[in-house]
């Protein structure tokens, strides 16, 4: 098994790691500002604040649901170092529309923007996998995926810290700047051409129909659709967390935006630390065993956070800074239960990736990959969608938490299902090469 540390320093693999990096880091500094600015500085009502968080969520996730199919059938037909670097090119123009709409506080250009970012990750999505299958060994994709994991949420940390930290002035100059370095080691990424049979794809051009007809292929392979549903449940979780951090922040805490980039950043620090515990746990092989242990611990965190927060008592007066927030009563605890419910999704979704994309022939993984973003993406939105109706009808940003646990459940139900059949074939494997 090659280590983490040394696939950073090969030539395969670390343009890419940067290029995502980079990428994860801008998507989130343009986010967080937009959500911070609007949060607090341009709204002012918690059920709207509440509702626009949804929204951006939503909306950042759903060129994922429609334009996945294409963006997998590309990447399986064309050089996937290629598309990279074109798609890196929109960004710099999408970075230049997103700042224009921070500097004039714009709501609308913002969300356009952010839609377009949406975009162009979903195009990039199946490659960022897909590639790594190519480039790297068997042993060594867990590895490479668990990197890339860390990486996203290191990046995300610091795009959080910058994006909420900066004035909007300066972030809006900050996103462009990253943009363009972005661009210049999208360069050195070595070629990935098309694995042998991608002659025989047909790139459909009808969005509606590649995608039903690429579900439809891709979901009836059982052990592939328990995968793709266990980690589509983990990230509709993660969506609904991330609206409702910032609202839940301001109005049942009583913190101001140090702390809204506190739970982001610790948020994004546990995923990267399971991301690689994982790793180490599982010694390099692409298995789902420890899948159902971790999103079961995720969900106790998340009801015991529920609880935590249930006992806040708001201070009077003005909005907390972080420094003030932790010599709160339960703010540790709080704080805790954010770090437990990350740490444990880093160790449930990073492996189910890395399953993913070595249970399917080289010439159908971006494919694969493209069909799990396009059900990950609807759970997702689905889950802002029920997130926003629950605000709308009057239930507290708080009380949301004790039902995503549910959700974790689930997940749970479908990792038990997905060990036991991988189990199965492994066995019927093993028996056949006895005879």
């Amino acid at each position: 098994m090659t280590s983490s540390v040394s696939l950073l320093l090969k030539k395969r693999f670390l343009p890419l790691f940067v290029t995502q990096f980079l990428n994860a880091f801008n998507d989130n500094f343009f986010k967080m500002a937009m959500v911070i600015l609007v949060t607090f500085e341009i709204m002012s009502d918690p059920a709207l604040e509440g509702q626009f968080n949804g929204l951006a969520g939503g909306l950042l996730m759903l060129p994922f649901f429609l334009f996945s199919s294409f963006a997998g059938q590309l990447a399986d037909k064309k050089d996937k170092s290629k598309i990279i670097r074109i798609i890196k090119n929109a960004e710099i123009i999408i970075m230049l529309v997103g700042a224009l709409g921070i500097l004039i506080q714009s709501i609308p250009i913002m969300l356009i923007a952010l839609f377009a970012l949406g975009t162009q990750s979903a195009f990039l999505g199946p490659i960022k996998y897909a590639i790594l299958p190519q480039h790297l060994k068997d042993d060594e994709v867990l590895s490479g995926t668990g990197l890339v994991e860390a990486g996203t949420y290191i990046a995300i940390l610091g795009g959080v810290i910058l994006g909420g930290s900066l004035p909007s002035g300066t972030a809006a100059i900050g996103i462009i700047i990253c943009s363009l370095i972005g661009r210049l080691s999208a360069q050195f990424i070595p070629n990935a051409p098309p694995e042998l049979g991608s002659d025989d794809i047909k790139i459909d051009y009808n969005i509606f129909r590649s995608s039903w007809q690429l579900l439809s292929k891709t979901m009836k392979t059982s052990h592939i659709a328990y995968t793709i549903w266990a980690i589509s449940f983990f990230w509709a979780i993660a969506a609904v967390l991330g609206a409702i951090f910032p609202p839940m922040v301001k109005n049942a805490l009583n913190g101001d935006k140090s702390v809204a980039i506190l739970f982001t950043a610790i948020f994004s620090i546990g995923i990267a630390i399971g991301s690689i515990t994982i790793n180490k746990l599982l010694k390099g092989s692409s298995s789902a065993k420890y899948a159902m242990f971790s999103v079961i611990v995720m969900g106790l965190f998340v009801i015991h956070l529920w609880w935590a927060v249930a006992q806040w008592t708001i201070p009077t007066g003005e909005l907390l800074n972080w420094q003030n927030f932790i010599n709160e009563p339960y703010a540790v605890i709080i704080i805790l239960d954010i770090l437990g419910i990350a740490v444990a999704g880093g160790m449930f979704v990073v492996p189910l990736y890395a399953f993913l994309t070595t249970s399917v022939p080289k010439v159908e993984t971006a494919r694969t990959i493209a069909a799990n973003n396009i059900i990950n993406s609807g759970a997702m939105v689905l889950g802002t969608i029920i997130y926003m109706g629950l605000i709308a009808i009057g239930i507290s940003i708080t009380d949301t938490l004790f039902l995503i646990s549910s959700a974790c459940l689930f997940s749970a139900w479908l990792a038990y299902r997905l060990n036991k059949i991988d189990a199965l074939a492994k066995a019927a494997k093993n028996s056949g090469k006895i005879r």
